[in-house]
């Protein structure tokens, strides 16, 4: 089967950092779904790992974990899906990605595909959909509401708010909760973003924080969605948070001072969406459960894919163009490729 893969950890800009290959069909055993990849997105961790992690023993790794296909054969435990069923998932970080043809996942950690968007459309969602849904209802513990919206007293900054992650999260604070949203932006483009995906306000990150916030006279953040430089704004996450208050994070701080967080008794807690599938835990199912709520919420017209940009085919070619631009830092929404 046709695939993209990669011998050594380069940078983006060498002929050889991701190849089109050619490797041998996954069997699908036990809870997996054999899936033929009809479309993909990029992440940042795409790059993450490509930049840090070397292939083992010789092999091409093939990364990528978000995914749109069609189940073509099942393991013998399966219970959720059969041969024919559309889905979409973000796989599991031990295991050999989306970027290829057919891929094998755990029926536990895959949804239904929406059924009012694309296959491009849908692929946006996934890794960004279970991460911003663990964040906000498991990390931060916010209350979810599923039937008419009462407004709480619950005030959440979200930082970084244009990427991937913040442009699901914030559509799914207004979809299932009564809180009130301050988004993160430094351009024009992406406060125009935030706020069609339903930030309340929007202040300017590159600029003193605590200042503007502040000045909006709603009250003190109950709760920090960091998405990213958590370490560069943790004295204003302290300055802004109410004491008691809860911070979340997904980035990866090379140091955290968070005896700061002490004096205001304030909690910390860490998102990885893969946490999950990497030690098979007790409760992966409830991955598929989110899944397919989200795309009840997508297919109500309650929350819209968060596409960025579509480059076209899944090749090595335009998967370079992507992890470019996304280490470049400036992209907005997701960047998702179709077919092969």
């Amino acid at each position: 089967m046709k695939a993209i893969g990669y011998l050594e950890s380069l940078s983006i800009e060498h002929p050889e950092a991701l190849l089109d290959i050619n490797i041998e069909q996954p069997v699908a055993t036990g809870h997996d779904l054999l899936v033929k990849i009809k479309a993909i997105a990029v992440n940042p961790v795409d790059y993450k790992i490509r930049q840090n992690v070397a292939p083992e023993n010789g092999d091409y790794k093939v990364i990528g974990w978000d995914a749109v296909g069609e189940v073509v054969a099942t393991g013998e435990d399966v219970t959720l899906f059969q041969p024919g069923d559309t889905v979409f998932y973000a796989g599991d970080l031990t295991r050999s990605g989306s970027n290829a043809e057919f891929q094998v996942v755990d029926e536990r950690i895959v949804g239904r595909k929406p059924k009012s968007l694309t296959d491009g459309e849908a692929a946006a969602l996934p890794l960004t959909a279970i991460t911003a849904y663990e964040l906000l209802f498991e990390r931060l513990q916010i209350q979810k509401q599923t039937t008419d919206i009462d407004k709480t007293d619950d005030i959440i900054l979200v930082t970084g708010a244009a990427g991937g992650v913040g442009s699901i999260l914030l559509q799914l604070i207004k979809a299932l909760t009564g809180a009130t949203v301050i988004a993160t932006a430094s351009r024009e483009s992406s406060a125009d973003w935030v706020r069609s995906l339903g930030a309340d306000y929007v202040v300017d990150h590159s600029k003193p924080m605590t200042e503007q916030i502040n000045a909006l006279n709603i009250g003190q953040v109950t709760h920090i969605a960091s998405l990213t430089h958590t370490d560069s704004y943790l004295d204003t996450y302290v300055e802004v948070l109410k004491p008691g208050g809860k911070l979340a994070l997904i980035d990866d701080p090379q140091t955290l001072d968070v005896s700061k967080l002490k004096p205001k008794s304030i909690s910390l807690h860490w998102e990885f969406m893969f946490t999950r599938s990497m030690f098979q835990t007790d409760d992966m199912v409830a991955q598929h459960k989110l899944l397919n709520h989200v795309a009840d919420l997508v297919d109500q017209g309650l929350v819209k894919t968060t596409v960025g940009k579509h480059l076209g085919k899944i090749s090595a070619s335009n998967l370079v163009k992507a992890h470019a631009e996304l280490e470049s830092g400036r992209s907005i929404g997701k960047i998702v490729l179709e077919g092969f």
